[in-house]
């Protein structure tokens, strides 16, 4: 750990920059002087030097896709590579900011500096906001140290990347990390491949609960889209419909097809432990590979992160199944 000394602070939009239209709440512009003037006023300010770089377009982070992730890696790659920064702050929306925080974490494997991510509930200069309580918070932590990774900061709690959920969509503690059971062995080494370094490409991937209906066609239906990968999220500690051949088939067709399915509990304290139930090993033996404890957050970026590099089927679910930066151990 150690202090940062020339921070970049990635402004992607969000709530914490917006200000009122005519249509509402919108993504504005014009961020970094708001930030100076509010920093200068401040008898406590954290004393980290900074600059400000701003995304186009500014995003409500509802409309956040894997495009603007990529964007982002890219920004925060030369900024680091090529600008000096050897730490990143990115002000981001909440709707989707545990989302990003987990696909940057794969994305960024092996990046030697630390990035942090923070918004608010309320804009910077609505009466009562957290807007400044969270960007300062940020900034006091690169001031005193943070380790290398991505993180997320809100409310005074420091969350990993890969472990973070939203959990409110009102109270300024919106964002918790639930005791999800780790159970993954630690990968040696980052392969080069998953490097930061790594250009990503964009993956076409889904999230599917199982729920009492849920038939073949259904499945079949969003497989035959060209999905690449699957989260799937099933029941306690992975169980399905076990007794429904046919969705049995529909998994098993798909796997042979070439598309990596996970399997996640859609618990929100939960785990995939498939053995437990006979109802979990038949879903396992149609090629499925567990998610263990991860959220639905971090199972996304890891697929994004891993197929995105271009890695085969086997590839993928060999490192999907080993913990790579501490969102399974």
């Amino acid at each position: 750990m150690r202090a940062v000394k020339n921070l970049l602070v990635l402004y992607t939009g969000g709530t914490i920059g917006m200000l009122e239209t005519p249509e509402g709440l919108a993504p504005a512009g014009g961020f970094e002087v708001r930030m100076r003037e509010h920093l200068a006023a401040r008898s406590d300010a954290p004393q980290v030097q900074w600059a400000l770089c701003e995304m186009n377009p500014l995003l409500d982070s509802a409309n956040m896709q894997q495009a603007n992730w990529l964007a982002m890696r890219d920004a925060i790659v030369e900024a680091v590579e090529h600008g000096g920064h050897d730490g990143v702050l990115v002000l981001h929306g909440t709707d989707t900011l545990a989302y990003s925080a987990a696909a940057l974490s794969f994305l960024l494997l092996g990046l030697p500096v630390p990035v942090l991510l923070t918004g608010s509930m309320l804009p910077a200069g609505a009466p009562d906001s957290d807007a400044w309580d969270n960007l300062v918070g940020a900034l006091r932590l690169f001031e005193c140290g943070l380790e290398d990774g991505v993180q997320l900061f809100f409310h005074d709690q420091l969350l990993h990347g890969c472990r973070a959920s939203k959990l409110r969509s009102e109270a300024f503690d919106a964002f918790a990390a639930l005791p999800r059971h780790r159970d993954g062995e630690r990968a040696a080494a980052i392969p080069s491949v998953l490097d930061y370094r790594q250009p990503r490409q964009p993956v076409k991937l889904a999230v599917l609960p199982v729920f009492p209906g849920l038939q073949a066609e259904h499945l079949r239906g969003l497989l035959d889209s060209g999905v690449q990968g699957l989260v799937l999220e099933c029941y306690g500690s992975g169980t399905g419909p076990s007794d429904d051949q046919a969705l049995l088939d529909a998994l098993h067709d798909a796997r042979q097809g070439g598309v990596v399915i996970v399997a996640i509990s859609q618990c929100p304290v939960g785990s995939v432990v498939f053995d437990t139930y006979a109802a979990g090993s038949r879903l396992r033996d149609t090629g499925l590979v567990s998610g263990g404890g991860m959220t639905r957050e971090a199972a996304l970026g890891k697929l994004f992160g891993l197929l995105g590099a271009g890695l085969d089927v086997q590839a993928a679910e060999h490192w999907f199944a080993l913990d790579l930066c501490g969102e399974r151990a």
